[in-house]
């Protein structure tokens, strides 16, 4: 690992908020109503029907602290696997970086600064929306946007390496179906996984996203001394796909 150019990472992560600038509307957009509808559903209407509390507390504060999660799945690892992929195959726009003085591990660290960033403000929009059906704030959710970079980070890298790994970009509905799907369907989102069989709890506890959704469950119901340990995951998660994603896309670039 050679030291990285902070002027080289500036350059990159500046051509992506100047391509942003393009669309941030309908991202936004997609963000806010995305909680809203799942809020809408599950909260209000399979929390008014069928299901009143849940772990001790209303199944709209339960969903929408839980929403925080798959809100950072989606604006990480999808946008990280297609424009990764758009950008090397169809746009050439990685030969043209490194053409200029930027290395493979400069280009992937600003993607996934970048992403990370982006994701780190979405993923806080659920909460936000959950406030406005009932969720009260609390001075612990200040650490959501930290929570929510550092495990944007990690997804962002595995969507790099997945981009930099697979032939066609078709076989990205495996990784979604398989991978992403699982992961944020078994994160304690819309269900807590206590109720679930002891082997699937167990690899549960390996999922980064279900440490995010406790770590900001607990943010806004007060924190617990196991939130060290969760937090210590989602940066060593984020440490190694970051090594990963450098391998990969190395490989992929460097002839």
């Amino acid at each position: 690992m050679r030291r990285l150019d902070p002027a080289a990472i500036g350059g990159i992560m500046s051509r992506e908020v100047a391509n942003f600038r393009t669309f941030w509307k309908a991202t936004t957009f997609s963000s806010v109503l995305e909680p809203t509808v799942y809020l809408l559903a599950f909260g209000l209407g399979l929390g008014a029907t069928l299901i009143d509390r849940v772990d001790g507390l209303s199944y709209v504060e339960f969903v929408g602290t839980g929403m925080v999660a798959t809100a950072v799945i989606f604006s990480s690892a999808l946008p990280a696997m297609f424009g990764t992929f758009v950008k090397h195959r169809f746009q050439r726009t990685y030969d043209a970086i490194l053409a200029a003085p930027v290395d493979v591990e400069e280009l992937v660290t600003a993607e996934m600064l970048w992403i990370g960033l982006r994701a780190g403000v979405y993923g806080c929009f659920p909460l936000l929306v959950s406030m406005l059906f009932g969720l009260d704030p609390a001075f612990g959710m200040l650490l959501v946007p930290i929570f929510c970079f550092f495990t944007a980070l990690g997804f962002a890298a595995f969507g790099i390496a997945v981009a930099a790994s697979v032939a066609k970009i078709d076989q990205f509905n495996y990784v979604t179906t398989l991978v992403i799907t699982p992961l944020f369907l078994v994160a304690g989102t819309f269900f807590p996984i206590s109720g679930l069989p002891e082997a699937v709890q167990a690899v549960a506890q390996l999922n980064p996203l279900h440490h995010l959704v406790e770590l900001v469950r607990h943010s806004a119901f007060g924190f617990v001394a196991t939130d060290l340990i969760r937090f210590a995951v989602l940066v060593a998660f984020a440490v190694v796909l970051w090594r990963v994603a450098v391998r990969r896309m190395s490989a992929r670039l460097i002839d």
